[in-house]
């Protein structure tokens, strides 16, 4: 396979070779890559910014992630922050640190992801930058998008009696996580060695090509309904229902037998011998919404297809708990990921 070393062309010769063919697909953006800052015009919307930052060795694993799939789940990350909000995503940023280790044809295959993911959702890949480093690759992307005035939702609005709503089923992407971590350590450099990922397949397009929910963002819209409060599952629904609490000064009670969960999930904790709610109260990385909704929303958020109703918001002095099949209580704590542990 053919390899160029990055120093032969430079960084001004990668970011061209890069983002030559890229074509400008929103009207709010009036100029992207090529300058010295990329120009945007928003007139009357809101603009809403995020930035993740992901860490080779701390949030990824290159030994069994892809850069393809990594630079979709990278853009796709960002996305998901921007419809929690309510919003559309439009640009992003890519600011990368790479070490010799790298060569243009890896990021070639790095940017076909991100470029996949931007034609799919339909955002601009405006600039960034890129540098040397000494401790492999370190990917920043930063997301402009818009949302309506007055449609903006906040993890603030979270009011008594609300509906705790969530999108689609959790804990998968942690069990495709433990499924690759498992077979990276049976993996020691044997040359027919091949992993068991027979009926998991879920799990690991779950851990490895997440979605940001615009399908949901787009079933609110067009059903009338403005949940009062939002965020994205990223740290686990644990941590994130502790969020809309903290913020929304409130309580909450979400119902073990309510959590949605798929099969391929279920069975993979039992294989590995680990608590399935655990797994859906603080794996992450689900990119799955999480929000709240009028009780009096009731009936037409049951009619949603790939929603869940788990709880309902109470007053901040009930405290944040889960309610077990055995009808026990459970108080919720932050346990999802945090990487400065």
């Amino acid at each position: 396979m053919k390899r160029t070393e990055i120093a032969t062309i430079g960084e001004f010769g990668l970011i061209q070779h890069l983002t030559e063919k890229i074509e400008l697909k929103n009207s709010t953006t009036l100029k992207g890559v090529g300058d010295d800052a990329a120009v945007l015009d928003y007139k009357d919307k809101l603009t809403l910014v995020t930035t993740d930052l992901l860490l080779e060795g701390v949030h990824f694993d290159l030994m069994y992630v892809p850069l393809k799939h990594l630079g979709y789940k990278s853009a796709v990350v960002n996305f998901s922050d921007i419809y929690a909000m309510n919003g559309r995503p439009k640009q992003i940023t890519v600011s990368l640190g790479l070490s010799k280790r790298f060569s243009v044809e890896d990021l070639e295959t790095f940017y076909e992801g991100l470029q996949l993911a931007c034609s799919i959702y339909g955002v601009d890949l405006v600039g960034g930058d890129t540098s040397a480093s000494l401790t492999g690759l370190t990917i920043s992307i930063t997301c402009i998008g818009e949302v309506e005035k007055g449609k903006e939702i906040y993890r603030s609005g979270a009011k008594e009696t609300d509906l705790i709503c969530v999108s689609g089923d959790l804990g998968a992407a942690y069990m495709g996580l433990q499924l690759l971590e498992r077979e990276k350590q049976i993996y020691k450099g044997e040359a027919d060695f091949t992993p068991d990922f027979e009926g998991k397949e879920y799990l690991l397009e779950r851990q490895l090509k997440p979605e940001a929910r615009k399908d949901i963002i787009e079933s609110l819209e067009k059903a009338g309904i403005q949940p009062t409060a939002m965020i994205d599952i990223s740290d686990g629904l644990s941590s994130e229902l502790l969020h809309i609490s903290q913020e929304s000064k409130v309580g909450c009670q979400i119902y073990e037998d309510r959590i949605p969960i798929d099969f391929q999930t279920a069975a993979m904790a039992e294989e590995f011998n680990m608590n399935l709610v655990t797994a859906a109260l603080n794996g992450g990385e689900d990119y799955e919404l999480l929000f709240t909704v009028p009780l009096s929303l009731h009936e037409q958020i049951l009619e949603m297809k790939g929603v869940s109703v788990i709880g309902h918001i109470t007053k901040a002095s009930f405290g944040n708990y889960l309610i077990g099949r055995d009808g026990g209580e459970v108080k919720l704590k932050a346990q999802g990921w945090n990487s400065l542990a």
